[in-house]
């Protein structure tokens, strides 16, 4: 059975780091899109950041140049690497993996940027 799972949100103050790691099985891990979406308070889930299966990446504006998502094949894992994070960027961070047959959620791990 295919599992998503999202790990490494939590806690940090305005300016601080924090990376995200989505690991899956069930799937080859390889043959999929990748993408990072968030959803705040009230709010609709957008997408964050994207990565093909050839590796080439996309980002949403509002963090270009401070978020850097990747993929360990080998590891069956997708990151998202997160730095001069803003209370804006507070949401349930979740993982998305899709393919051209099929696609999985995980269930998402909160991140509070706040002093």
């Amino acid at each position: 059975q295919a599992q998503v799972v999202e790990s490494g949100g939590g806690l940090v103050q305005p300016g601080g780091s924090l990376r995200l790691s989505c690991t899956t099985s069930g799937i080859t891990f390889s043959r999929y899109d990748m993408a990072w979406y968030r959803q705040a308070p009230e709010q609709q889930r957008d997408l964050v950041a994207s990565i093909t299966t050839g590796g080439t990446t996309t980002y949403t504006d509002s963090v270009k140049g401070r978020f850097t998502i990747s993929r360990d094949n080998a590891k069956n894992t997708v990151y998202l690497q997160m730095s001069s994070l803003k209370p804006e960027d507070t949401a349930v961070y979740y993982c998305y993996a899709r393919s051209s047959l099929f696609s999985k959620w995980g269930q998402g791990t909160q991140v509070t940027v706040s002093s």
